[in-house]
């Protein structure tokens, strides 16, 4: 049997788990930028403003990743 196909599937794994954590590490360094805690605001205080703004972050650092893991 050949398994030709598990080389890509292997590093679409390790990208997309480096991603996750590079997304993550933007999201941590956001939340101790700012003077509030983000996630008690929007979930406590139904802060849907900031909520969509936080929303629009992590979309924006999300393409820009995807697009330096794609070249």
């Amino acid at each position: 049997m050949n398994y030709f196909f598990l080389g890509p599937v292997i590093s679409s794994i390790i990208y997309s788990l480096v991603g996750l954590a590079i997304l993550l590490l933007g999201y941590w360094i956001i939340e101790r930028l700012t003077p509030e805690q983000t996630w008690k605001e929007i979930s406590e205080n139904k802060n849907i403003a900031l909520a969509i703004i936080m929303a629009s972050l992590i979309i924006g650092i999300s393409m820009i990743i995807s697009a330096a893991i794609h070249g």
